[in-house]
């Protein structure tokens, strides 16, 4: 089989098109607004009345914590995961 030899024929590949979102302006400020949002939200949060069970959930940027603290661990996790579901390179060719 030559190495040109496109098995489907029928199928063309369009040409790319470049969109709003391939312009790194652009990836700037959708990082920047979602960075004014976060802090946005920190800042209102002792103006909103929670309704959580427990007091610590009262407390000035718990949520902000706890979302950073799960997101943290969550990485750790997989990590330590990957120690032992990692499978070489090859391993389904074999």
């Amino acid at each position: 089989m030559a190495a040109d030899h496109d098995p489907h024929p029928h199928f063309e590949t369009p040409p790319e098109e470049r969109t709003w979102i391939d312009e790194p302006k652009n990836v700037d400020r959708i990082v920047w607004a979602l960075y004014a949002v976060c802090g946005l939200l920190v800042v209102i949060d002792p103006f909103i009345h929670k309704h959580g069970p427990f007091e610590i959930e009262h407390y000035w940027g718990f949520y902000a914590i706890y979302g950073f603290v799960g997101c943290v661990g969550l990485v750790l996790a997989a990590k330590l995961m990957r120690v032992f579901l990692m499978r070489p390179e090859d391993y389904y060719d074999e």
